[in-house]
């Protein structure tokens, strides 16, 4: 059940970000990076931020539990706490949203103090947030929707809206371009077109399911006061990657032109396996530890453990193949346009930076439903406060002799920081601890991935450059790691089989 789960949130998801990958060599090649694309990525990460908070982490993480357990008492008060929920979120969200068009350039300035000095892209930047800031309300009114289909099971259709997004920021600005609209403004405008898709596309779904809501009178219950209580402090816990991605983005306004760019493009690189895997992972595995631990705390332990193992199998390997081939994938993706090989190389070096905390990232995604699934918030949201410090150190540390790579190293390092905190307190309490199997495997993926990504990177000076040397190379570690963790016992190609089939 967990697997199949998995998988049904994680097919969707690598969907989303194949198109995701054209939508960002589209703007690549528009846009490029360098001023342009810097003020268009800062104007993003603001709603984007949002988004990876609620649709990937807070609001999901605290709803779902409560929903869950009211669901058992009967549909009525399930269905009331989800109506006043959304009553509530409507309309504090659309206060926020006033607010922060009103507050636009305040917010750009300290979410871009390198800008400050630059009058013209300081302009551009509030412009671009002003238009692009109204996706937080449809995200989180999507994410909302998500989260009730999630408590009833229903993972594909959350797990596919993002799909609408990747499709609009294809289309939208082909379509305004060729109308005469400026480059970074169609780009903007193509998220709230996404946006409006996204919510419109959840409605039908939660409609056909039965589980259509009404919009009442907006009303604080007990239980919706519990909510946000939790939601708060979730959104630290449960978005520690994001807020780290958005300290590197302040510091890297800084840093000289394209900085911004070049960890954007780096990040939506990592994005895939951290997106298909640690997503699905902490998507899926909440509701079922949540219901579990009501009955069965030992299937519920072993589940977690089953869950680490599926995330790092895939985890693993991505980031020993991103790290031996950044450049040569950054270069046969990106390199057209106003895309070159100067700013792949720079691109390349934050993609083999933030490889290294690829693992971390998905593991955190693993660890951390642990607590929510127990309604505790507030701990993860300590031990992110502390990665955050540290990720902040790091970042200052680092991008004075390294510029936006020791950006990317810190984030990275503060990573694991974050994974070594949740995952000693969860031991800590009982609440986790490797099992024998975990015990087995883990080590020898760990050691087959080193040893594929050394085979993968040493083979590089004998195949061709270009897309087809890509292909060879995927496939050439796709067979050696197969290989060698069927031989090894890393993993074994009939468990997968006998559990997809459960």
């Amino acid at each position: 059940m967990l697997l199949r789960s998995i998988a049904t949130v994680g097919g969707f998801t690598l969907l989303s970000r194949i198109l995701g990958f054209l939508r960002d060599l589209l703007f690549a090649a528009i846009l490029g990076a360098g001023p342009v694309a810097d003020a268009f990525v800062v104007a993003f990460r603001l709603p984007n931020l949002f988004r990876a908070l609620s649709a990937e982490g807070a609001f999901s993480a605290a709803f779902v539990p409560i929903y869950a357990r009211l669901l058992v008492e009967g549909r009525v008060a399930a269905q009331r706490f989800a109506e006043d929920t959304l009553a509530v979120m409507a309309a504090v969200l659309t206060l926020a949203v006033i607010l922060g068009e009103a507050a636009m350039p305040w917010i750009m300035r300290g979410l871009a103090p390198g800008f400050a000095d630059d009058s013209q892209r300081m302009t551009l930047v509030v412009e671009l947030g002003r238009i692009t800031f109204p996706y937080l309300l449809l995200i989180s009114l999507t994410a909302f929707q998500g989260a009730v289909l999630n408590a009833h099971g229903r993972f594909a259709a959350m797990a596919a809206a993002p799909i609408l997004l990747n499709l609009a920021l294809l289309a939208v600005p082909l379509v305004l371009l060729s109308f005469g609209a400026r480059d970074a403004h169609a780009f903007a405008w193509a998220v709230i077109a996404g946006g409006i898709l996204q919510f419109l596309f959840l409605a039908v779904v939660c409609r056909r399911a039965g589980l259509g809501l009404v919009l009442p009178r907006p009303s604080l219950g007990p239980n919706v006061r519990r909510l946000f209580r939790r939601m708060g402090p979730g959104a630290i816990g449960a978005g520690v990657t994001q807020l780290n991605l958005v300290v590197g983005t302040i510091l890297a306004t800084l840093i000289a032109d394209g900085a911004v760019s070049y960890l954007y493009y780096a990040d939506r690189l990592s994005q895939l396996p951290l997106g298909v895997v640690g997503t699905a992972v902490g998507t899926a595995l909440l509701p079922l530890l949540a219901a579990e631990l009501k009955t069965d705390p030992a299937r519920a332990l072993a589940s977690h453990n089953r869950a680490i193992e599926a995330a790092l199998v895939l985890a693993l390997p991505a980031a020993a193949g991103l790290a031996a081939l950044a450049e040569p994938i950054v270069t046969v993706l990106f390199v057209r346009g106003a895309f070159g090989p100067a700013e792949a190389r720079a691109t390349a070096e934050a993609v083999a930076a933030y490889s290294l905390g690829l693992p971390a990232f998905v593991l955190a995604k693993a660890l951390t439903p642990g607590f929510l699934a127990r309604e505790d918030t507030a701990t993860p949201v300590k031990l992110g406060m502390v990665a955050i410090a540290v990720n902040l150190a790091l970042n200052l540390a680092l991008m004075g002799p390294l510029g936006h790579v020791g950006i990317a190293l810190g984030t990275s390092a503060a990573a694991w920081v974050n994974v070594a905190l949740l995952g000693a307190t969860l031991a800590r309490r009982g609440d986790f601890a490797l099992d024998a199997r975990a015990r087995r495997t883990l080590p020898r993926l760990v050691l087959v991935s080193a040893m594929m990504g050394i085979v993968v990177w040493a083979a590089q000076p004998y195949v061709p450059k270009g897309t087809l040397g890509i292909v060879v190379l995927i496939s050439l570690g796709g067979l050696l790691f197969a290989g060698l963790a069927q031989l090894t016992g890393a993993a074994s190609l009939a468990d997968l089989r006998r559990a997809f089939r459960r």
